[in-house]
């Protein structure tokens, strides 16, 4: 007997998903047959939508919400809709876009639409994509300009750096002790111990 699927994906683990789950529980998806991804959709690397593909069988149906959910490159998403469809055989329904619904218009002209559809839809979800990559690297060339800074904060030099550089020297402490009372890793360490040289030649 043919099975009804859903595809769900959100572009990361902090994203709400909930819009996309109600959407498949009205049209009474098992819960064991919905798969859902947390990751981009920049290509198809997904273990569950690659695990759905896996289970597809000629006649199974599956449900997506909108185009963007199956992916956002033009050409991938092109290609995964031909496997599913021609290849594997299994019908699409793209639940806001009634065009693309492979269930209906099997004829010539229902298929040239739909086609087309999916060449426009596609062709805006890379754009879509294209330009989110757009203004988030704006975003942050903006906030650089602006003195924002990015990653975590340097690691700041303990007031007794001094005292520590010098009893390490001495040979008092080892470079181990030295570490954890400044508690830094070695390459911090010696990075700072080069600033800390650089801003006082005296104490070299």
């Amino acid at each position: 007997m043919s099975a009804v699927y859903a595809y769900v994906r959100v572009s990361s683990v902090d994203q709400n998903e909930d819009r996309q789950m109600i959407a498949m529980r009205e049209k009474k998806v098992p819960a064991k047959n919905i798969f859902m991804d947390k990751q981009s959709g920049k290509d198809f690397n997904r273990p569950q939508y690659q695990a759905l593909v896996k289970k597809l069988k000629p006649g199974d149906l599956v449900y997506i919400h909108s185009i963007d959910r199956l992916g956002r490159n033009y050409e991938e998403i092109q290609a995964q809709w031909r496997i599913l469809t021609k290849e594997i055989k299994a019908d699409l329904c793209v639940l806001d876009m009634p065009l693309l619904d492979t269930r209906y218009g099997k004829d010539l002209m229902g298929t040239f639409i739909a086609d087309l559809v999916l060449q426009i839809l596609s062709f805006v979800a890379q754009k879509e994509r294209e330009n989110i990559k757009k203004r988030q690297s704006e975003g942050i060339l903006s906030a650089k300009q602006r003195g924002v800074r990015f990653g975590r904060p340097p690691k700041e030099v303990p007031p007794f750096f001094a005292e520590v550089v010098t009893a390490w020297e001495s040979g008092a402490i080892t470079l181990t002790e030295a570490l954890e009372r400044c508690n830094m890793g070695s390459s911090t360490f010696y990075r700072r111990l080069y600033e800390f040289r650089m801003k006082n030649p005296a104490d070299r």
